[in-house]
């Protein structure tokens, strides 16, 4: 049975909002209430003044962020503006009052970055866009950024990546509300997912991101992609190089951002998540993908995503049935 208590949502938007972190949220919090549902949309601005999003399409909003009455989930939306830029005090303090009171905060993409500047990601976990994730890891030092996940819960915070992943939030936060039925329903109406589990990576963000620069450290890492079974110990990558164990960890500090052990623990990973959504049994994809042992696997699986490879798999193939009736 649908709980059909009105749900208010509010949406924060401002000057150079991306369109697409307002309207994929906002529509499937629409489409709900066609199954029964009751969520009550408005839109909000710092000032109550209406806003342009970054495509120049105006966005009308119904007031100011601080003169509304609580919500049960506030939403702030991200922008290309605060990766580059500082968050204006204005904004952070349109996020952080009615986060005060809302029962559940989320952020679309680089929204975290608004979210961070309010104060209410100070000692959480977190996401956003893989691109920008350092950026918010240095302006946030006391937030464990997560850059490998489609979004994050920690507590009430929501956080998310990519501006689809709002659309994955939403479904999941529909989901919560109401049940997996209802959310089935949404999703196959938008013709979308039923939803990316939250611990889901953003398109394999170690292989994704841009090349090291140096033509080393890109032998390096095109040698541990294209066998992740091999040994990658740190003495034999160094080898590959003869260079020092000190120099190519520099080398990876300086130009990824990681070590070398991290930088090959998250290829193997991401090809053990692959390989178990193929259908592998989890020892199978421990011992394709370059894990020592499955107990390896097991807790690299705890730490980044809070489930275990077999519980991971369960979730995908449920997902998969759930799209292919």
């Amino acid at each position: 049975m649908v709980n059909v208590a009105p749900h208010h949502v509010a949406i924060l938007v401002y000057d150079g909002v991306t369109l697409l972190d307002v309207a994929g949220p906002a529509e499937v919090f629409k489409e709900a209430n066609r199954f029964g549902a009751d969520y009550r949309i408005v839109l909000l601005s710092p000032t109550g003044a209406d806003v342009t999003s970054n495509l120049g399409v105006g966005i009308a909003v119904d007031g100011a962020a601080a003169s509304e009455p609580a919500f049960d989930t506030l939403l702030v939306a991200g922008s290309d503006l605060y990766p580059r830029a500082r968050v204006p005090s204005d904004l952070a303090d349109a996020a952080r009052i009615p986060a005060a009171v809302a029962s559940r905060v989320a952020s679309i993409c680089t929204g975290a970055f608004v979210l961070a500047a309010a104060g209410l990601l100070d000692g959480k976990r977190a996401t956003t866009h893989w691109q920008v994730a350092h950026e918010l890891a240095a302006r946030c030092p006391t937030c464990r950024v997560e850059p490998d996940a489609i979004y994050v819960r920690d507590g009430t915070t929501y956080t998310t990546a990519g501006v689809t992943a709002g659309i994955d939030l939403a479904l999941a936060l529909v989901e919560k509300d109401h049940g997996p039925d209802l959310a089935r329903d949404v999703a196959r109406a938008l013709v979308v997912y039923m939803q990316r589990a939250g611990g889901q990576s953003q398109f394999s963000a170690p292989l994704q991101g841009p090349p090291p620069r140096s033509a080393a450290l890109r032998k390096i890492t095109d040698l541990v992609t294209a066998n992740p079974r091999a040994d990658h110990s740190l003495g034999e990558l160094a080898k590959h190089l003869n260079v020092s164990t000190r120099h190519l960890t520099r080398l990876f500090h300086g130009e990824l951002s990681t070590t070398p052990a991290r930088y090959v623990e998250n290829i193997r990973f991401d090809m053990a998540r692959a390989l178990l959504d193929q259908g592998h049994t989890a020892t199978q994809a421990a011992t394709l993908a370059g894990f020592p042992s499955y107990e390896s696997m097991r807790r690299v699986f705890a730490r980044k995503l809070s489930i275990s490879p077999a519980a991971y798999q369960r979730r995908f193939s449920t997902t998969r049935r759930a799209n292919a009736g």
